[in-house]
């Protein structure tokens, strides 16, 4: 290893990197899940670079863009000379063959259509090194959706395999600054850096191969066991450290980074295919029954600021509606009165023989959402509505948070720094958190809203800024005003890293990269 001097680079060294969860999938459009982003924002690259700080869209794979007035037909001229790490090209039309895959979905393959594509036509490979798409209608958050993780580009022959084969992290071939070298499942991962990598974000300061020579990822589920081992110098960094242990590892003169997700707060949100939450005016008691001020001081730290809206005050079109998020026992008291909901002789509100009892199960990707979900249950036990918490990693968890009838509350966020965003969390065909029929669960009854819908279609649609963003506004104020979600805070990803560890970096929402990242000598 070569001597560094000051903040002169050093080459060469291997980063032991520890997760918290096991990866899932690898299909670059199911990167939104942290552990599936942390690697495949090594091992692939995109097409444009959105700056961290500036949040602008800047060149990488792709040198130079047009978009027409009305944003219904994108040209991209691709960057010359980049290879995946098979041997083949990354020329216009492995591009068009990802965004189709992307854009379309690939039914016979189970590849499901990204998330963050909205209104996808078709690609048209203009020559080797240009190629063009056209959307059916406009599709403003096109470019910046070029930026994400869901959007990293992989080779031809990874295209070609099912989804169900792509949890297999070596048969992912991207052209980025590192290649998976192996893997056990579910335990480890190794990535070896490219020798003749040279081709990363054009404005970064760092070009050429990454420092590193390899990064070692090892799940370690227990916090407790993370942070030992990065106390004890057997880790480099570590993901998901909970605020209360913050102050622990900066004691120690290690460092706390946390980044931003800039996309949808953490929240809980309702079904209201439920029954009992399907009166507005029980989620708006549930809403001024939560005391979010008592969750973000009781168990986390200043890098999570209370929510003021469903999305951050870091993401475009933010609008402020905290006046609208209050805290009011009595107000939530009154609303439950006037739906019919009466305190019983057990302290539970009850009407026509039922008792007012949701459950919501916990979401592990989540910091500490066991512990907001019991604190939340505390604060509505209050005004007579009993929550229950149920844990993720029972073998039905994932089936019943799909039934409306089964988790009537759940908890819920997404990151991304584009308002489409809003769409990917609420539209019945991505993620539906509210469950309304047409999407992800076959238990929906009859719950549809068709104007949250509609407003949801012309977010993703409006070519001209300032009218998506108001409508991003319209949004905002909708979903409060309907109380689907109850806004906690927003919510980082929260990394501990050694002094030791120069040059980290992490993308727009939070996710590492390791491209410039190096290892001074300890001392």
């Amino acid at each position: 290893m070569a001597a560094g001097v000051g903040d002169t680079p050093v080459k060469g060294g291997s980063l032991v990197y520890l997760e918290q969860q096991p990866h899932t999938n690898l299909y670059p459009p199911a990167g939104g899940f942290y552990p599936n982003g942390g690697i495949l924002n090594q091992i692939t690259d995109k097409l444009t670079y959105q700056n961290p700080q500036t949040l602008e869209i800047e060149p990488w794979i792709a040198e130079a863009w047009t978009v027409n007035a009305d944003a219904t037909e994108y040209t991209f001229r691709i960057r010359k000379g980049v290879t995946f790490s098979d041997g083949t090209q990354l020329d216009a039309a492995a591009v068009a063959k990802n965004y189709d895959t992307f854009g379309r979905g690939n039914k016979e393959l189970k590849l499901p259509i990204s998330e963050v594509i909205n209104n996808y036509d078709r690609s048209e490979v203009v020559d080797s090194h240009t190629v063009k798409f056209y959307f059916k209608k406009p599709s403003p958050g096109f470019l910046q959706g070029t930026s994400v993780i869901g959007s990293g580009l992989v080779s031809l022959s990874t295209l070609a395999l099912p989804y169900e084969a792509l949890g297999d992290a070596t048969k992912i071939i991207g052209s980025g600054p590192f290649v998976v070298a192996s893997q056990t499942l579910g335990r480890e991962l190794t990535l070896t850096a490219r020798k003749d990598y040279n081709w990363g974000p054009a404005k970064l300061a760092h070009q050429g191969p990454a420092y590193l020579d390899s990064i070692k990822y090892i799940i370690t589920p227990e916090d407790s066991v993370r942070i030992g081992a990065l106390l004890a110098g057997q880790a480099d960094v570590i993901r998901q450290i909970q605020a209360y242990d913050e102050k622990q590892v900066e004691d120690e003169g290690y460092l706390i980074y946390a980044p931003p997700t800039r996309g949808v707060n953490n929240s809980v949100v309702f079904r209201p295919d439920n029954p009992l939450v399907s009166d507005v005016r029980v989620r708006r008691a549930l809403l001024h029954a939560t005391n979010t001020d008592e969750i973000v001081s009781t168990l986390f730290s200043a890098n999570y600021p209370k929510a003021t809206s469903i999305i951050a005050k870091t993401a475009l079109g933010y609008v402020d509606l905290s006046s609208r998020l209050g805290y009011d026992v009595d107000k939530a008291k009154s609303l439950l009165d006037e739906t019919g909901w009466k305190v019983g002789p057990n302290g539970l509100r009850q009407k026509d023989g039922k008792t007012l009892e949701l459950t919501a199960y916990e979401s592990l990707p989540q910091p500490q959402n066991k512990e907001t979900l019991q604190l939340v249950s505390q604060q509505w036990g209050k005004v007579g509505v009993k929550l229950n918490v149920l844990t993720a990693d029972s073998g039905s968890a994932t089936v019943n948070n799909l039934d409306p009838a089964k988790a009537p509350v759940s908890p819920a966020m997404v990151g991304r720094a584009d308002p489409d965003v809003i769409k990917s969390q609420y539209y019945p065909t991505n993620r539906n958190v509210l469950l309304q029929k047409g999407g992800n669960s076959d238990k929906v009854n009859a719950f549809v809203d068709e104007k949250l819908n509609g407003l949801l279609d012309n977010l993703a649609s409006e070519p001209d800024r300032a009218k998506r963003l108001a409508v991003a506004g319209d949004v905002q104020n909708y979903v409060i005003d309907q109380a689907y979600a109850i806004p906690i805070f927003e919510e980082p990803q929260a990394f501990a890293a050694a002094p030791y560890v120069k040059g980290l970096s992490f993308e727009a929402v939070g996710r590492p990269s390791f491209y410039g990242t190096w290892l001074a000598p300890r001392r």
